[in-house]
């Protein structure tokens, strides 16, 4: 089923980039627009053989990856912290429903005034909306804690962190590994964004430059990088969870009694 699986996927991709070839050629589209998969390809190994461009995939994973671990420190402290202490979820749940949907470009503008195009820019949009998917989902986690188990814990005599280390956090993992995963995505997607629309050094910023040169070819070769690099980061992100979780019974197949 596996090896079915990727042969229809692979079958799938080679018809699409065989009809980003013929479209344009065909003149359906403007190759100045759209230009083929050929002259992309093209383009996509001179991006390689250049120095900047790593440099540049090297200034974007930084930021995704800096971004993504304060976030998801962040998210799961205050979470647990939010759940254990009493009354204190029930006193922040306002502040957490009107903060959470503010859309992250919206603050672009706060962080150009306070950073410029610096790297703690892009770290600013970035924590700021991987931070909430984390949250919420450890939230969810502590929430979904089986009452019984953390009654008997009690009962046993274990102390607050006790309960959250062998009670509240095995229960609440799966639901935090979910948050980590999506604020994986969404960090890329933050990080490309504000190089993108800040000018900070990355792979937005080349596809900006790109597009203003009217360099059409090399400005598709590097949003087909940014795509394969999502696509790494979400499978890279599913194999660390399916360890993570290798206890669990969502991963070992088995079913509950």
């Amino acid at each position: 089923m596996r090896g079915r699986n990727l042969a229809l996927g692979a079958a799938g991709l080679a018809g699409f980039l065989a009809l980003g070839e013929v479209v344009p050629r065909l003149g359906l589209v403007k190759e100045a627009y759209f230009p083929p998969t050929s002259s992309i390809a093209a383009a996509f190994a001179d991006e390689v053989a250049d120095g900047a461009f790593w440099t540049a995939l090297g200034d974007t994973l930084t930021g995704w990856a800096l971004g993504l671990a304060i976030a998801s420190c962040a998210g799961i402290v205050v979470g647990v912290v939010i759940s254990v202490v009493p009354y204190l979820r029930e006193a922040t749940a306002s502040t957490i429903e009107f903060l959470r949907p503010i859309p992250s470009v919206a603050l672009i503008p706060l962080a150009v005034l306070l950073y410029g195009t610096e790297l703690r820019s892009v770290l600013l949009l970035v924590v700021y909306a991987s931070f909430w998917q984390v949250l919420v989902q450890t939230l969810y986690g502590v929430q979904d804690v089986d009452p019984v188990a953390d009654e008997t814990a009690r009962s046993y005599g274990l102390g607050t962190w006790a309960r959250v280390r062998h009670v509240l956090w095995p229960s609440a993992l799966p639901y935090v590994m979910t948050g980590v995963r999506l604020a994986a995505a969404v960090a890329l997607i933050l990080a490309i964004t504000a190089e993108l629309v800040i000018g900070a050094p990355g792979l937005g910023a080349r596809i900006a430059v790109a597009q203003t040169s009217q360099a059409v070819p090399e400005m598709y070769a590097l949003v087909v990088v940014t795509g394969l690099l999502g696509l790494l980061i979400n499978v890279g992100a599913r194999t660390v969870e399916r360890r993570a979780l290798a206890w669990h019974q969502s991963v070992r197949g088995e079913v509950a009694v």
